[in-house]
């Protein structure tokens, strides 16, 4: 199986968006969509939280609950910010999207739905990808602790959040999901230090972008 380090699919990433002028909304509509049906096979019932970033990791999570509701989820959105706050791409799924999103700037806002949390079948984390390049501060760091200590399954979106791609290092604190689905190659990441423990089941997806 071919790996790539979070350099290498980001210039993957551009490749395809610059160079073969393959639109970046498409590739972010295969990604959610990807998920969706690795999270429909997985989830044991029909509530399906997803806890997004504001970073194209949380588009992807947009599109996936966007597809969930569509086939017959339960879907819950929470929002790790304010939706102002959503840029680009995220921001247009954001708006694609018509359910409600809870916003959750910091961790008492998140901790105030810890009755949605502890009820979902599925939990998809769409917090941070590839892109993660520091430790994790507040609040992501104490959310992404409460999320491992709830004992719901985690499907992570390309990257467990708070694992470094390409070294398999946690950045503070990660997910411990039970799959990844991770997008076009495996990340070198996975394979090597905290990777194995953080990432589960992992299943690589074909969204477009030639590898």
């Amino acid at each position: 199986m071919r790996t790539v380090t979070s350099n290498e699919m980001a210039e993957l990433d551009r490749h395809a968006i610059c160079d073969l002028k393959i639109p970046s909304l498409t590739l972010m509509e295969n990604a959610g969509r990807a998920v969706a049906e690795e999270a429909a096979k997985m989830s044991s019932g029909p509530e399906i939280l997803v806890v997004c970033g504001k970073g194209n990791n949380g588009g992807d999570g947009f599109v996936a609950a966007r597809h969930l509701w569509d086939l017959g989820f339960k879907v819950t959105i929470i929002l790790i910010g304010l939706r102002d706050e959503v840029k680009a791409d995220p921001q247009t799924n954001l708006q694609r999207l018509n359910l409600p999103v809870i916003e959750a700037p910091d961790y008492e806002s998140f901790i105030r739905n810890l009755k949605v949390l502890k009820g979902a079948d599925l939990i998809i984390d769409a917090i941070f990808g590839i892109g993660l390049d520091r430790e994790l501060g507040s609040p992501y760091k104490a959310i992404v602790t409460l999320i491992n200590e709830l004992n719901v399954p985690i499907l992570a979106v390309d990257v467990p959040s708070g694992l470094d791609a390409t070294t398999g290092k946690i950045k503070g604190s990660a997910i411990k999901a039970a799959k990844t689905v991770t997008f076009a190659a495996a990340k070198t990441g996975f394979y090597k230090a905290d990777g194995p423990g953080c990432v589960g089941q992992v299943v690589v997806v074909d969204i477009g972008i030639p590898v």
